[in-house]
């Protein structure tokens, strides 16, 4: 395994010093549900409103106010479980966790401690080694807190309420991701299913995806887990793969010096790419959990599971399987298509209208992709449609125009929103190829006219000019020449 912190470090120990060591790492994700209201009351649960306008007294926990359990985040947490291929359980109840954040009005979190909703599981992921299955504990529903502002004023701290209830899941793996590249790998492929599902928005610099990083190293072999860190609150997957990289370097140089792990909590300085200590890590029986008396449990019937489970999605595992078994894509460009909801559907839509599935890739991941990002345009928000694309690609495969015209003149034209019917734009635009033998024959003649030359060159021997005559020939003829009869009458005349 590779570390690149050393200059960080300052470490006086060279890499093979911790070469016989092990990086052990458990990520806990919280994901906040998009469920327009929060866990426990009909306060908005959206993002970017003024401080302190989307509570209520139940999110302020005052006396006698009563939590009433949101149905769509169970069935949101319920969908992630069945994506994931967990077991679902179907006898809940939630309980409290007792700890005081000046950010927590009631003073405890409402969460799942004995009976999470979903129970094992899996998401794939492509590792060094190969494709690898990172194993999940469990996903359980709980309530956020609200955010501590430092920045409002020079005196004291400033409380919003508003993130306080907000519904989230989190994601708890086992410890078995073995280094920072892994959980990179994992988290990217974790927030893409949240996406499809659209039960969250993935977006870790607004909070609305949070990992929790516990890091541990054991000499290669054994089976006992070393001391744990836990690195909280990092904001970015990049973030991730760095903190823990530093970590598990910091805790090699530790031991390697003799020094004792603590158990603790860190945070990460992404400035100066180190993590530093927080407190000490507390254990789960300092936060006295207990079921909480004002909400009943909740039994999750077949039929209910049923319906969330006929709701899903093709998910990008099944996605990329299909790309590269049925249209014999490569795995990249089947990632890449999948990466988004939204690329998927357009591709999805456009392999319904034409068979040529290796041509639909390439113009999606070139000129789409490319004008779109010119134009800081989403797919969704393309004006070209899968239909109109899908007769582009037509006219390209049966030879009446050239891909280079296709993408630069008439796609452009399209894009206008104007028309529909790439033939119509070619004819318009006289873009057509010929198959005319005697123009392309003339065509040739003035190409091979113009470069003397180079002839001399080819007929010496220089078989590779043979490109520049065909790009001379598109040239002079607009792009209008068929490029397989272009070809023959060169050889054939280059060749007398």
């Amino acid at each position: 395994m590779r570390f690149c912190f050393v200059e960080k470090l300052n470490s006086e120990y060279q890499m093979d010093d911790f070469e016989k060591y092990e990086t052990v790492v458990g990520l806990e994700v919280h994901a906040q549900l998009l469920t327009g209201t929060k866990l426990f009351c009909g306060d908005s649960s959206l993002f970017g409103a003024e401080p302190n306008t989307h509570i209520s007294p139940v999110t302020l926990g005052y006396p006698g106010t009563l939590p009433v359990l949101n149905k769509q985040a169970v069935a949101f947490a319920i969908k992630m479980g069945f994506a994931c291929h967990s077991e679902i359980e179907r006898h809940n109840y939630f309980a409290r966790k007792n700890y005081f954040y000046p950010d927590l009005p009631k003073g405890y979190q409402i969460t799942q401690h004995t009976t999470p909703i979903c129970i094992g599981g899996y998401i794939k992921i492509d590792s060094a080694s190969g494709p690898k299955n990172i194993l999940l504990n469990r996903i359980h529903l709980e309530e956020d807190a609200g955010k501590s502002m430092h920045d409002r004023d020079p005196d004291y701290t400033c409380l919003d309420f508003n993130r306080a209830g907000v519904p989230l899941i989190e994601i708890v793996t086992e410890p078995c991701l073995n280094s920072g590249a892994e959980a990179a790998a994992y988290l990217t492929n974790l927030r893409r299913i949240l996406r499809y599902l659209e039960i969250c928005d993935g977006n870790m610099e607004e909070g609305s995806m949070r990992c929790d990083a516990n890091i541990s190293i054991r000499k290669k072999g054994e089976e006992v887990l070393g001391t744990r860190v836990e690195v909280k609150n990092l904001n970015s997957i990049r973030n991730v793969k760095r903190a823990i990289e530093y970590e598990a370097e910091r805790m090699m140089e530790a031991i390697e010096k003799g020094e004792m792990i603590r158990q603790q909590t860190r945070r990460f300085d992404a400035l100066k790419g180190t993590t530093y200590p927080m407190r000490s890590k507390e254990e789960a029986n300092d936060y006295r959990y207990f079921p909480d008396p004002d909400l009943p449990p909740f039994r999750l019937t077949e039929d209910f599971l049923q319906t969330i489970k006929e709701s899903i999605p093709a998910l990008p595992e099944a996605l990329i399987e299909r790309y590269t078994g049925e249209y014999h894509l490569s795995v990249y460009d089947a990632e890449v298509i999948t990466d988004d909801k939204e690329t998927a559907g357009y591709f999805e839509m456009l392999v319904k209208k034409t068979g040529a599935f290796k041509a639909a890739a390439n113009w999606l991941l070139g000129p789409v992709k490319s004008w779109l990002n010119e134009q800081g345009l989403s797919i969704d928000q393309l004006p070209v449609s899968p239909a109109s694309l899908a007769s582009l690609i037509l006219l390209v495969e049966e030879g009446k125009i050239n891909f280079s015209i296709a993408s630069s003149r008439i796609f452009p034209e399209l894009a206008q929103g104007k028309e529909t019917d790439p033939l119509q734009v070619a004819m318009r635009l006289n873009l057509l190829q010929t198959g005319d033998e005697e123009q392309i024959r003339q065509w040739v003649h003035q190409a091979l006219g113009n470069l003397p030359e180079k002839v001399a060159e080819y007929k010496k021997g220089k078989k590779g000019l043979l490109g520049l005559f065909v790009g001379e020939v598109k040239k002079i003829s607009g792009g209008k020449a068929d490029p397989k009869l272009t070809n023959r009458l060169l050889t054939e005349t280059l060749e007398k």
